[in-house]
C-alpha cells in the first residue's frame, strides 16, 4: 500500500510518500515545496495544488494523511495551515482518495511515543523505521513522513474510518500482539543496535600503558 502525508503550509509544504508490504515500511519519496513569499496567495495555494496532484497521479497512493487543524498561538500560522490543508483536501477528493487526519501530538506520540518529541527525535525515529541512510534535513519533509508513518500504523485493509475521528480505538479496538509498527520499529531498533555493536567491534583497542 501507498501512503501520501502531507505536512501543510503555503510558504513551505512538506510530502513524504511510504510503501507498506506486510510489517515493512520504505520510503519512496520525500521533500519540500518552498513557494516564494513575492507571490500571492492564491498563487501559492496553484503551487500547492499542483503538487500533490502531481504527487498523487505519479504515485497512485491508497491513502492520503494529513495534519489536523489544531488552535495555535500564533494566528497567521494557523490560517496557513488551514488553507494549504483545504487544497491537499480538494486534490484527495479530486482523486477519490481516503483521507486520514491527525493532530501534531498524536503523529508525535505514535512514531516517538511523546507528544512533545522535538524535531530531532521524530527525524531520527523517522530515519530508523523506514531504514534511511541519514536523518530527513527538512523539518516539514520528516513531519510528513512520520504523519505516512502514522497512517500505516493505523490503516486496516477494507476498514473504512471517519477521517475525523481521531479515537479510533472507540470503533476499532486494536487486537492483542503486536501491530506493523511496533515491529517494524523494534526491527529498526535492532537493526540500528547491531550496526552500532559491529562499529564497536571494528573500532582498534588501546593497549594500556603499562
Amino acid at each position: 500500500m501507498i501512503i501520501l502525508g502531507i505536512d501543510p503550509g503555503t510558504a513551505s509544504l512538506g510530502y513524504g510518500i511510504i510503501e507498506r508490504t506486510g510489517a515493512r515500511l520504505r520510503a519512496v519519496d520525500y521533500g519540500v515545496l518552498h513557494t516564494s513569499p513575492e507571490t500571492t496567495l492564491p498563487e501559492r495555494l496553484v503551487a500547492v495544488h499542483r503538487l500533490v496532484t502531481d504527487l498523487i497521479e505519479l504515485h497512485i497512493p491508497a491513502v492520503v494523511g494529513v495534519e489536523r487543524l489544531f488552535f495555535s498561538r500564533n494566528a497567521q500560522t494557523a490560517f496557513a495551515v488551514g488553507q494549504a490543508r483545504g487544497v491537499v483536501l480538494l486534490a484527495a477528493a479530486q482523486h477519490s482518495l481516503t483521507v486520514r487526519e491527525a493532530t501534531p501530538n498524536v503523529v508525535k506520540s505514535a512514531i516517538a511515543g511523546y507528544g512533545a518529541a522535538d524535531k530531532e527525535q521524530v527525524q531520527r525515529m523517522v530515519q530508523l523505521v523506514l531504514g534511511l541512510p541519514e536523518r530527513p534535513s527538512s523539518d516539514d519533509a520528516a513531519d510528513a513522513l512520520a504523519m505516512a508513518i502514522w497512517v500505516a500504523n493505523t490503516e486496516r485493509p477494507g476498514e473504512r474510518l471517519n477521517s475525523g475521528l481521531l479515537d479510533r480505538s472507540a470503533i476499532a479496538p486494536l487486537g492483542r500482539g503486536k501491530t506493523p509498527y511496533e515491529r517494524a520499529v523494534r526491527e529498526a531498533l535492532e537493526r540500528d543496535r547491531a550496526a552500532s555493536g559491529a562499529g564497536e567491534a571494528g573500532r582498534p583497542r588501546r593497549r594500556r600503558a603499562s
